[in-house]
């Protein structure tokens, strides 16, 4: 941890030394909320977010936000390790290539649905009426199974320090997600607004569900089928760009996959109590639990182990973190000198013109800083170096 704020009404502890002001009054807000547990941590890649800040931890009782989880839920990572200990340059953009012909990216969907036995099962004794958004979407989202995309999602080919080449996919739950979002927090809003008098200010964005009630308890099991959606969806990818990287550089055996979300809410035992813990943005780090932190395009991604680390309610950062908003990085950014940084790396990506500077190198912080910044949280186990990467 770097530094301790003490004057809201719970603390809020930071893995950084410097946090953009918004992002800091959002991390006031949730220290608070009369509902929030025990103390904020706020991550070391942390940044201005919809009502919380990306990074951001909040542990509360009763409780869940909608905003707190954000608008893709199930957002996260897969990595496998794979046979392979190297890929010619040639290989590399022959699977680029291939990845960005099979995998839908941005808004494109699969022309077919994907068979719904793929879908994740729904949990108990459940049916699709007991999840309406879901249910609204479900045809919809078969098309989406194994889609990427936009954003900061991407499809990478990695080498690995422990001389592996090793493939990542970043994506979430697509329009599923968003929509189950998008519901549950208007809903949120219309509660507060009936009550005669609002316990969290609206200009907050930070309107919340109460577990025990029947909308809080339809949310959760929707956010909950919406992390699963995304799991499948990225082992969907995962299972593509096996294919491909088989076909291409031969092998074909590959390890058990690591698959880490890093939106979600999820009930958990902290400090005595069972909280529910909001991670928007961050990643569990639960004793010797392996995890994922991606840097940019450009730079190292890592493998790591937690600590379990109480402060940090179990969590550390999802990945560099930017340091500065989409649009502002394509007036800002030159891009000569990101291609520069791509081409000293050898790096076979997609970046050709100013619309693509929302992802370039330098619109993120440096991943080693964000590492240094939260060697109490997690320990290293293998650092991945870029070699081709797939944007949506």
């Amino acid at each position: 941890m770097k530094r301790k704020v003490t004057t809201e009404r719970l603390p809020i502890l930071l893995w950084l030394d410097n946090l953009e002001d918004e992002a800091m009054e959002q991390a006031r807000n949730l220290a608070n909320l009369p509902f929030a547990f025990r103390h904020i941590a706020v991550m070391a890649d942390a940044h201005v977010g919809y009502g919380m800040p990306i990074g951001g931890v909040l542990a509360t009782e009763g409780t869940v936000i909608p905003n707190g989880v954000g608008v893709d839920i199930g957002c996260g990572m897969c990595a496998v390790q794979t046979d392979l200990q190297e890929l010619s340059h040639e290989q590399l953009k022959d699977i680029h290539r291939t990845l960005q012909q099979v995998v839908p990216l941005g808004f494109k969907h699969h022309r077919r649905p994907k068979n719904a036995e793929l879908m994740p099962p729904l949990p108990g004794r459940l049916d699709l009426a007991d999840l309406p958004v879901v249910a609204a979407e479900f045809d919809s989202a078969r098309r989406q199974l194994g889609t990427l995309g936009g954003g900061n999602h991407f499809m990478e080919i990695q080498q690995g320090s422990d001389g592996h080449i090793w493939l990542m996919v970043h994506s979430g739950s697509r329009n599923l997600g968003y929509q189950v979002a998008g519901s549950y927090n208007k809903l949120a809003i219309r509660l507060a607004d009936k009550k005669a008098a609002r316990i969290v200010p609206s200009k907050w964005q930070l309107d919340y569900l109460t577990l025990d009630s029947e909308e809080g308890e339809r949310y959760v099991r929707e956010m909950t089928y919406c992390v699963e959606f995304a799991k499948a969806n990225r082992r969907e990818m995962m299972r593509m760009m096996q294919e491909v990287v088989t076909d291409v550089g031969g092998g074909g055996n590959f390890g058990p996959a690591i698959d880490v979300a890093h939106n979600y809410a999820a009930m958990e035992q902290h400090f005595g109590r069972e909280v529910c813990v909001h991670r928007k943005g961050a990643i569990r780090a639960g004793l010797d639990e392996h995890g994922i932190i991606p840097g940019s395009q450009g730079s190292s991604s890592y493998i790591v182990r937690g600590l379990g680390n109480a402060d940090s309610f179990s969590s550390c950062s999802h990945g560099a973190g930017r340091v500065m908003g989409r649009k502002q990085a394509q007036r800002r950014l030159d891009l000569e000198e990101e291609l520069r940084k791509l081409k000293r790396r050898n790096v076979v990506h997609g970046m050709r013109g100013r619309k693509d500077l929302d992802e370039a190198p330098g619109a993120y912080k440096d991943i080693t800083e964000v590492m240094a910044n939260q060697q109490d949280l997690v320990t290293i186990e293998v650092e991945l170096q870029p070699l081709a990467v797939v944007k949506g």
